[in-house]
This record gives structure tokens, sequence and C-alpha cells, in this order.
């Protein structure tokens, strides 16, 4: 079993009062690893060190952080298959996909925003008789606080814009998935990251999220995770004047055209619904689909969800592995639970009482995949986020009810439209709420491009640009000319 430590200021410390809390494998409920239980006197440490290395930091070129980018993915990418083993552990997901997508994501992070960096230039605004030059520099020190879905692979996609604008950091990772995060601490001090730069305080969010937010020292957040918590992140560091993105839940819409390729839509849509188990905030928790087609493509979709392959995280073959934890997974088959008290039908999967035990270890949180039939699309469990393998099916008679249906809940965060009609399939996107839209695809990202929700999935957008502007200040200085 492994002690996680802190990582402050260059050292790994345990919690000052020497509290531990256990981190559980959620594949068999073994304690897998213990963290500190750290408080606001250990943030204070880490909110000092970031504040003194900071100056520093900042002082330097852009040229010279590109570079350190580089370093820590070229460090990272050495430790691809250990990253890819611990997440799986970690958060029961299966080992194939931690390998492709969080291993591999964590350290395209840092090669994309050292690239990025390197194509910036000067900001300048010729006037008649004179020249705005615009600067960027660092906030200061910045809050990173990032959830259990995706660790590494969302504490990366901030930790390398906010150390490219010249911040220092104290970063909470979720404390039911820490084992990546302290990867990260330890490949920074290996290739000697100066110290401070960046800190990790490991603990519960009342604990230690809440005195990053508060913290005077601290001047930005970067928070990822769910709404109900980024309320309260809202409102702790919005009268503080704190700078705030938030990127949150989602109840996202996968629309199916009555046009539609069935080949490619409907792998498309049970991907988009049970990848990593539901437990992405970008899943297409809701398939609405053209009545004409409605019956064949139900059809079509419990065959491929069905022939899935549910089993243990650390064999290749599997598919579909547990949810993040045994309370998760109660939180899940409530919702299940409450589908049919609102009028649905299980077209496949169920809760564990209607599927029977999955033979992969009776103190695992697995999950059979589940579709559901015949609920309003006002319901309960079609409006709000359940985050879990569970998706809903929804048939409309016009383009007009698509839209009407996916705009119906407090969310909008990403969906995806599925057509053979490229041209329609643009002007349906432009009616979602929502900040992302994708045409028979689904999470096929250019990092370039803003990331980000609308209505009750967050503020602000993540990405390229909008990365470098949220960790930086930027200063206009406007000179005469000369003559």
């Amino acid at each position: 079993m492994l002690e996680l430590k802190n990582y402050v200021n260059g050292e790994f410390v345990s919690a000052h009062d020497g509290q531990t809390l256990d981190d559980i494998n959620p594949a068999n409920g073994e304690v897998i690893a213990t963290i500190p239980r750290s408080k606001a006197n250990d943030v204070e440490r880490a909110a000092r060190a970031a504040e003194h290395a900071q100056k520093d930091w900042n002082a330097t070129s852009l040229e010279q952080r590109i570079v350190w980018l580089d370093t820590i993915a070229d460090a990272l990418e050495q430790k691809h298959e250990a990253i890819a083993q611990a997440e799986s552990l970690d958060t029961g997901k299966p080992i194939s996909l931690a390998r492709r997508v969080d291993a591999s994501r964590s350290v395209e992070n840092f090669r994309f925003f050292a690239a990025f960096g390197r194509e910036q230039t000067e900001m300048t605004f010729k006037m008649e008789d004179a020249t705005n030059f615009v600067h960027r520099n660092g906030l200061g020190v910045v809050g990173l606080i990032t959830p259990w879905n995706l660790p590494l692979y969302l504490l990366s996609w901030k930790v390398a814009p906010a150390l490219l604008m010249g911040n220092a950091i104290v970063a909470k990772p979720s404390e039911l998935t820490p084992m990546t995060a302290n990867i990260l601490a330890e490949t920074l001090d290996e290739i000697n990251l100066p110290k401070g730069v960046f800190n990790l305080v490991h603990g519960l969010g009342p604990e230690v999220g809440q005195a990053i937010l508060e913290h005077p020292s601290i001047k930005g957040i970067s928070f990822t995770g769910g709404t109900a918590t980024g309320r309260i992140v809202a409102a702790t560091a919005a009268p503080l004047f704190k700078k705030l993105s938030l990127e949150l839940g989602g109840k996202n819409a996968t629309i199916v055209l009555d046009d539609a390729d069935l080949d490619k839509a409907v792998p498309g849509a049970a991907r988009a619904a049970f990848t990593n188990s539901g437990q992405v905030c970008l899943c297409g928790s809701r398939i609405l689909v053209d009545s004409k087609i409605a019956e064949q493509f139900t059809s079509a979709l419990v065959k491929e969800v069905e022939s899935m392959r549910i089993g243990r995280p650390d064999e290749d073959a599997t598919q579909i592995g547990t949810v993040i934890s045994m309370e998760h997974l109660l939180k899940v088959e409530s919702y299940i639970d409450l589908a049919l008290t609102e009028g649905g039908t299980i077209l496949t999967g169920g809760t564990r009482s209607m599927t029977g035990p999955l033979d992969h270890g009776e103190n695992g949180a697995y999950l059979a995949p589940t579709v559901i039939g015949g609920l309003p699309h006002w319901s309960r469990c079609a409006t709000e986020e359940i985050f879990g393998p569970v998706v809903t099916v929804h048939t409309f008679d016009s383009l007009a009810e698509a839209t009407e249906i996916a705009n119906a809940t407090e969310y909008g965060l990403a969906g995806s439209i599925w057509t053979k009609d490229i041209e329609k399939g643009h002007a349906l996107a432009k009616t979602i709420d929502t900040g992302i839209v994708w045409v028979n695809t689904w999470l096929h990202r250019d990092l370039r491009t803003p990331f980000g929700g609308v209505k009750n999935s967050g503020v602000g957008r993540e990405g390229g640009q909008w990365s470098l502007g949220f960790f930086s200040e930027t200063t206009n200085v406007c000179v005469m000319d000369s003559n």
C-alpha cells in the first residue's frame, strides 16, 4: 500500500496534523493508498511557497517556460504505462482506455501548450500617432481543483497553460483518485522544476478545496467538477474578485436524424453514452432519434450495448469497468429505479438486483450499461445528470422538436448530431444551447478550440488562446510616436 504525501515547496510532506484518508480501488474495495487529510494550514504553507516562487518563475522568459513544458512531457511519456496502470487502479476504468486516453492525453497537453506557446506573437495595435503593446503576465498563484473521472488528463490540461503563463500553482486532486497527481509531482521533482512553482495538497473538498478558494494569495481558480460544487466555488470566489473558470456538468444529447448512417451512428451513440462507464461530462446521456427510424436504431443500439465486454479493469479486453465507488454505484442505481416509477422501460442492463451480480468480484462497483426507453423528455432521469452507464432514448418528429428536447435541461455542455446531410447537421447544431457540438463524431478534439459550456454547465472557456487568456493578466502600453 502506498503512502502518498503532499508536495509543497519541493518536498513531500504529511499533513500538518498527520491525519490521512484511504484511497480505495473500486474494482475490489481494497485500500491501495493513504493520502494526507490536509487542512487550511497545509494550504497556507503551499500558498506561501507558491507566492514566493512565482515572482522568479514569472520573470523567466516565455521561451524558457516552453522548454520546461517539453521537458515535463518527455518525462511523463517515459511513465506512460505507469500512469495508465495507476489511473485504471484508482478509477476502475479499463486499462485500454487509460492507456489510449488518460496517459496519452496527459503528455499531449504539455506538448500542445509548448507548441502553442511558440506560435504566439507580440500583440501590437498601431494608431496614426502611437503604438499599443499588449503584455501578458501570470495572475500570480492559481488554485487548480480537479475531479476523479479523468484525473491527470484534466490536471495537466490546467497545469500546462498555468505554468506557460508564469503562474505558480496550488493543486487539489480528487481525494478518490490521487495517484497520478502524485506521479506528476514526483516527475516535476525529478526534473528539478523550481521549488514552490507546483504544489500539491491532498484532502477533502470542504477542508482543502474551500481553503484554496478563500486564500487571499490565490488570485485565480480553475475548477472542473459537478455543478452543485461549482455553485459553492462561485459563491466563495466571486466576492473575493478572484478570476474564475468553471467547467461543470452536462446532460448532453446525441441526435440521430432519419438519414443517418446507422453503421456509424449506432456505435457512435454507444461510445458517447458509455465511455468510462458514462463518467465523462461530455457523455451523450440522452439519445434523441427520429421516430421514422427509432425502432431500427434502438434495436441496433441494444445489440451494440449488449456486445460490450464488462470485466476487470486490468484486462486488455475489458470495455466497461467499474464506476468510481460503491457509493456512486448506489446513486446511479437509484436513478434506474426512479426511471421505472417515471414510466420508463429497461431495454438492457439495469441495477444489480435486475441483472444479477456481475461475476467480477462482489466488492467491485460494477454496473451493466443500461438503456432506458419510454421516458418523457422532461422526466428527472432525462434532465438530471446521472454520471454513470445509463442512457435514455427519446423520439422526435421534426427538427424543431429535436431542438426543443435537446434544450430542455439546465445544462448546455456538448452534444452530437448524426446525419448524411452536413448542411442540415450544421444548421441544427446552431440551434442547440450548448458549448460544443460534433457532427458525425464525438469527442474529436482540436485543443486550439474553446472548451466549455453554457447555462449550468459552466463559466468561461479552456483551450488554446482561452486558456492563455484565463491564466494571465494583460497590460496595454501605449507609446506615442516621437515625431
